[in-house]
C-alpha cells in the first residue's frame, strides 16, 4: 500500500542559525518542490530525510512514511530512493551489473536477469546489459541511474537537482520519465531545485526557501 511522506515540524539549524523549517505531507504520486539558490539548505533537507545529515547540523522534527516514523532509522533501512545531478554509475560494472546492484538480495539468477532485461526494455535500452557505462550518452546514463534506483523498490523518492546536468531537450524527457514513473508507482516525491521549469513540470506544491541569515555552503 502506498503511503505519504510526512515532514512533521522539521527544523534544521547549523551553529544556532536556522536553515530549514518545513511541515508538509506529500501524498503518493505527488511532488513537493523546494526551491532556492545554492547554499540555502535544499540538499541539507534531503540529507535529513535520507538519514545522512552531517554531524555539524542540528535537526528536530519527524520524518514518516505513512504511520511509520523513520526519523532515527539508518539510511539503508529507510527505503528512500534518491537521484542526484550526477548519475553515479559504477564505472567498473557493466550496465546490467549496475542495475543488479539495485535489486534486493536473493532470487535466482534467471529471475535477476529477467528483471534486468525488463528494466532495460522499459527505458529503451534493450540489449545494453553488457555495455560499459562509459560508452553511454548522458541521457542513457541518467535513465540507467533512475532504473537502478527504482529496482530497489523505494517507498519515496528524493530528487537533488536531478535534471540540472542535462541539456534542455533531454531535461524535458527525463522530467517526464521520472514524474510519470513516480505516479505509476504511487511514490511521494520531494524535489529540490533552483529551476522554475522543474517546478512547473512537477505540477505540485512549491516551497521557496529564504536566503536571509543562511551561512554558505549549506548544500
Amino acid at each position: 500500500m502506498s503511503e505519504a511522506l510526512i515532514l512533521h515540524n522539521v527544523r534544521i539549524t547549523r551553529g544556532g542559525v536556522p536553515l530549514v523549517s518545513i511541515d508538509q505531507s506529500i501524498a503518493p504520486g505527488e511532488v513537493l518542490t523546494v526551491m532556492g539558490p545554492s547554499g540555502v539548505g535544499k540538499s541539507t533537507l534531503l540529507s535529513y530525510v535520507a538519514g545522512t545529515l552531517a554531524a555539524d547540523f542540528e535537526a528536530t522534527g519527524m520524518v514518516c512514511l505513512g504511520t511509520t516514523d523513520i526519523t532515527t532509522l539508518p539510511a539503508a533501512q529507510r527505503q528512500i530512493g534518491i537521484l542526484f545531478q550526477d548519475d553515479l554509475l559504477f564505472p567498473h560494472l557493466s550496465v546490467g551489473a549496475n542495475l543488479a546492484f539495485g535489486l534486493r538480495p536473493g532470487g535466482s539468477r534467471a529471475w535477476r536477469n529477467k528483471r534486468i532485461e525488463t528494466a532495460l526494455s522499459d527505458i529503451g535500452l534493450t540489449g545494453y546489459a553488457d555495455r560499459d557505462p562509459e560508452t553511454l550518452s548522458g541521457g542513457q546514463k541518467a535513465r540507467v541511474a533512475l532504473m537502478r534506483m527504482l529496482l530497489s523498490e523505494p517507498r519515496a523518492l528524493l530528487l537533488d537537482e536531478a535534471f540540472s546536468g542535462l541539456d534542455a531537450a533531454l531535461r524535458r524527457q527525463m522530467r517526464s520519465l521520472v514524474f510519470d514513473r513516480a505516479r505509476e508507482m504511487d511514490l511521494p516525491v520531494l524535489m529540490v531545485t533552483h529551476d522554475a521549469d522543474d517546478a512547473d513540470a512537477a505540477a505540485g506544491t512549491v516551497i521557496q526557501l529564504a536566503t536571509e541569515s543562511m551561512p554558505a555552503p549549506a548544500d
